[in-house]
């Protein structure tokens, strides 16, 4: 009896054995870098890495953006404001024309300005029906 048990106790030993064996060999082929899971694993984390460089990379862009809109809106609306009073004074400025410039003796006498009620261009029609 003794015997059967022992052949029984070895056979179960060799089997557990085997099993092992088949076992490492499916978990080695499962983690291999190249073909198996761990590729795929090693593949997706550079991946990873890349994308959050990536995404750092167009925050900091995203944020000199940001600062850059930030300096111009500034400006744009302080030149607003100046153009705001600019508009404001030009209201106080009376709606008269200002006195034509004084002009030297010599010109004076050699040209005659056309006076404000005649036209300063004529046109004469040279026989003709109207």
């Amino acid at each position: 009896m003794e015997l059967i048990a022992d052949i029984l106790l070895a056979s179960g030993a060799l089997g557990a054995g085997f099993y092992c064996f088949v076992l490492g060999r499916r978990l080695n082929r499962f983690n291999d870098l190249e073909k198996g899971v761990g590729g795929a694993v090693a593949v997706l984390s550079a991946q990873v890495d890349d994308l959050n460089k990536t995404l750092t990379a167009a925050q900091e862009a995203a944020n000199q953006s940001a600062s850059t809109l930030t300096a111009l809106t500034e400006r744009a609306e302080n030149s607003a404001q100046k153009l705001e009073l600019q508009m404001a004074s030009l209201h106080d400025i009376p709606n008269t024309p200002p006195p034509p410039p004084e002009a030297p003796a010599k010109a004076a006498s050699a040209e005659v300005p056309p006076k404000p009620s005649e036209p300063m261009f004529t046109r004469h029609r040279v026989g003709g029906s109207a």
